[in-house]
């Protein structure tokens, strides 16, 4: 009897286990009650849960609508939440006799939507790589769970070890340079193993859209960051990637659906379709079908495949994903990397329901054409698109260009020098919001200002003009210490580590103390201009004026409510006269003013003469 009991006690565990219902995993994990979008995607994953019905046992919750990918792990359940609370809501999953219940958790909002500030034209980026900045965790690397990789800081294309937790320690650095908001390259998981000594450091190949890398730290240490760089008055803008992601996530493993990326035969075994890295067939007029589909289709490397942005499913997945990390980490901004590579009508519906949602939110795109007319036309109304991409703010890389080609070149009477860049802004007329478009003199994706040099005259004339003129600034990290490099062997070398933010560094460029006399030169000059910078509303919203450059001086003018600045650069290597009767309207009645630069004294009233490649930012 005894025997027989115990067999049915046996068989009947079987039956059970074998009628569970698997879930693996939900995304997003939890949500927030009262959003505009009542409508919630979650994501379920497990094995066969395709079959499954779907049922919420919360009156306030109501299931709108079940997808069954091609793929039978997973399933898209779509919620009506308009009218929940935050709490618990029990979600009941059946397949023939298999049951399962997830009670998924509805969280209170910390603010509104409309609470949350972007960043603007009255603050200035500093754009560092967390796995080259400093370290100050105490993990033991390689971390377990993750794929094989190395740390190696003599290897520029293998991870070097830096973390949130070096971030935070040096907070107060930022303060004391004087910037006012953080972008840090993704922080989100890249679990992809080394491959042929380069390893995905740089971020830009997310294999889980809702977890911080374990190198760089947790979920909750992104949050803490965030908090105490807020309670510094910093803000934080998040890089994000929807273009593609990296080859080892879990979606490369297990399809979900055979639409869910672009040019999938490649993952079949067939042929490999790359994108052609040109961008204005996107917006030609008489762009060829196959150009365009080249360009928006085709995978940015092997190793990061193109996610299909025209899937109603996939981009839903991304617009909630923004959402999730705005109301979780508390960031203040998107960068939102290789814009016009995404589908342009997809990416517009995202930035859409993110202005909706976040009013005063702010988001860059990254739009790599070096033409006014192209970057303008992906601003947000911008009267050259027919379709409204609802970006706010577009990166300048016609700046960015036409200045690294200045600062080669005497400035002459016509074309070269910075006539370049007064040929460059003389087309803000193109753009919606001028004053939101965001400038840099380099990036993680280009060559060092510096080059391989140490031309600080170049440098202070690039930094003065970008952070006077009427844009958005973004700095690099470690330009106010003068490091420098090019892409020529390996982009590596222009994301060095920065000094002393490593155990073991022999010196430390976070304290004047251990900085060379250069250095500090350059950092106590760059740091003299951002505080002065800092709540100036003659820089954020003073009407700009320029002239043409006249004798190799080029001369930009800002005002406001009766304040002036002049941003005055000799665009030459030979000593120069600014004659200030052809600046009379913006001189006025002023006969004296202040170069903020070295606290100089300015006659107005007479010419002034300007040493080889000076630069002067004279506020009256």
């Amino acid at each position: 009897m005894m025997k027989w009991l115990f067999l049915s006690a046996l068989i009947a565990m079987n039956m059970m286990a074998k009628a569970a219902v698997n879930i693996d995993r939900i995304d997003p994990a939890y949500w927030f009650a009262g959003m505009k979008d009542a409508s919630l995607q979650l994501m379920v994953y497990g094995k066969d849960i395709r079959n499954c019905t779907v049922t919420a046992g919360n009156q306030s919750v109501k299931v709108d609508s079940v997808v069954r990918l091609d793929n039978p792990d997973y399933l898209l359940v779509y919620l009506d939440v308009s009218a929940a609370k935050p709490g618990v809501v029990p979600l009941n999953f059946v397949s023939g006799s298999a049951k399962r219940q997830v009670k998924y958790e509805l969280r209170a909002r910390e603010m509104s939507g409309e609470d949350r500030r972007g960043f603007t034209n009255a603050d200035v980026l500093y754009m560092l790589m967390p796995d080259r900045f400093a370290r100050g965790g105490k993990q033991k690397d390689p971390i377990k769970g993750l794929k094989p990789y190395r740390v190696d800081r003599n290897q520029p294309s293998l991870r070097h070890g830096g973390d949130l937790e070096g971030i935070r320690k040096h907070l107060d650095y930022f303060n004391e340079l004087g910037v006012t908001a953080l972008w840090f390259t993704p922080v989100l998981e890249n679990n992809s193993p080394d491959r042929d000594g380069q390893s995905t450091y740089h971020g830009y190949a997310t294999t889980d859209y809702y977890r911080v890398d374990p190198r760089f730290g947790t979920n909750e240490e992104y949050r803490n960051l965030i908090h105490e760089a807020h309670q510094r008055g910093l803000k934080v803008v998040m890089d994000m990637i929807f273009n593609h992601c990296g080859k080892d996530h879990p979606w490369l493993v297990d399809v979900p659906s055979k639409d869910w990326f672009n040019s999938p035969e490649y993952l079949q075994g067939g042929k490999y379709s790359q994108t052609s890295y040109k961008l204005t067939p996107v917006l030609d007029p008489y762009a060829s079908q196959i150009d365009k589909q080249e360009a928006v289709d085709g995978w940015f490397v092997p190793t990061m495949p193109d996610l299909n942005q025209r899937n109603p499913h996939v981009i839903k997945y991304l617009i909630q994903n923004s959402k999730w990390w705005i109301e979780t980490a508390g960031i203040d901004g998107i960068r939102m990397d290789t814009y016009p590579y995404a589908d342009r009508k997809a990416m517009s519906e995202w930035m859409k329901a993110i202005d909706w949602e976040y009013p005063n939110f702010n988001t860059v795109g990254e739009t790599w054409v070096t033409e006014p007319a192209y970057t303008a036309a992906w601003q947000k109304d911008s009267r050259l698109s027919a379709i409204n991409s609802y970006l706010k703010t577009v990166m300048d890389f016609s700046f960015f260009d036409k200045l690294n080609q200045a600062k080669y070149e005497e400035t002459d009477g016509w074309w070269k020098g910075y006539n370049r860049v007064y040929n460059s802004l003389v087309y803000d007329y193109l753009y919606p919001d001028p004053s939101s478009v965001m400038a840099f003199i380099e990036n993680h994706d280009t060559d060092r200002f510096l080059g391989s040099g140490q031309n600080v005259p170049a440098l202070k004339q690039a930094l003065a003009l970008l952070l006077t003129m009427n844009r958005i600034p973004q700095l690099y990290y470690g330009t106010e210490i003068l490091m420098n490099g090019t892409k020529e062997v390996t982009d590596g070398n222009v994301r060095k580590d920065f000094p002393g933010g490593f155990p073991g560094d022999k010196r430390n460029a976070f304290t004047a103390a251990s900085r060379t006399e250069a250095e500090n030169e350059m950092f106590s000059w760059l740091s003299r201009l951002l505080h002065w910078r800092k709540g100036n509303d003659v820089i954020s919203r003073g009407r700009q004026t320029q002239f043409l450059p006249y004798e190799g001086v080029y001369v930009i003018a800002r005002r406001y409510q009766g304040r002036t600045v002049l941003t005055i650069l000799n665009g030459t290597n030979k000593a120069a006269v600014m004659p200030v009767g052809r600046y009379a309207e913006v001189i006025g009645a002023a006969t004296e003013g202040t170069d903020i630069l070295t606290g100089t004294s300015i006659r107005l009233d007479r010419d002034i003469r300007l040493q080889p490649r000076q630069t002067l930012v004279v506020a009256y």
